[in-house]
């Protein structure tokens, strides 16, 4: 039960810390403003669940181009740490080599309900009329993902099919990454 409740615990707090430097990573490669200045609570939220983490590791990651490898490096770090973490209260016993693969499927698994979130809040905010800060943001980041499926899937009857092609992309995504992480436990 212990176990159970710290995992859940680590599961939380470590995914929201590592989605939301994903997220930041996914924004800067945007060029989505996320200053204060900009009036974006998006990019706020996400500088201060971040910057703890990210800045120290800007002062010895450079940028890889767009590529802001602070961010990237502090997410895979985090949920390597999740996994040291569990490893070690499971009772550390084999499988140490395991833990980076881990990390690495735990991030991409982030990465894709991140995205998935973002399509289905954008999806929402496009059905309510009201022009918002958070709407123009999620139109910024979800339209780059929906403008390849809009060239091949049309409208169907004015409607706008694009989000929920993308939904289903994401899930089978999802299950392949599922079935490659059982595969890849089973070889390690």
């Amino acid at each position: 039960m212990l176990y159970q409740i710290v995992s859940l615990l680590l599961e939380v707090v470590a995914g929201l810390v590592s989605g939301a430097c994903l997220l930041r990573l996914y924004m800067q490669a945007l060029r989505v403003p996320m200053s204060v200045r900009s009036g974006n609570p998006l990019g706020r939220f996400v500088f201060a669940l971040t910057d703890w983490t990210v800045l120290p590791l800007r002062r010895v990651l450079p940028a890889l181009g767009a590529l802001d490898s602070a961010s990237l490096v502090a997410a895979f770090l985090l949920q390597l740490a999740k996994f040291v973490l569990l490893w070690l209260l499971a009772g550390a016993g084999g499988g140490l080599l395991a833990l980076p693969v881990l990390a690495l499927f735990g991030l991409l698994s982030i990465a894709i309900s991140g995205l998935t979130v973002m399509v289905i809040v954008y999806a929402v905010l496009s059905w309510v009329s009201t022009p918002s800060v958070l709407s123009g943001v999620m139109a910024q980041l979800v339209e780059p993902l929906l403008q390849p499926i809009r060239r091949v899937v049309p409208l169907v009857g004015g409607i706008d099919l694009s989000p929920l092609v993308l939904l289903l992309v994401l899930q089978v995504a999802a299950i392949v990454l599922g079935n490659l992480q059982a595969m890849a436990l089973q070889m390690g």
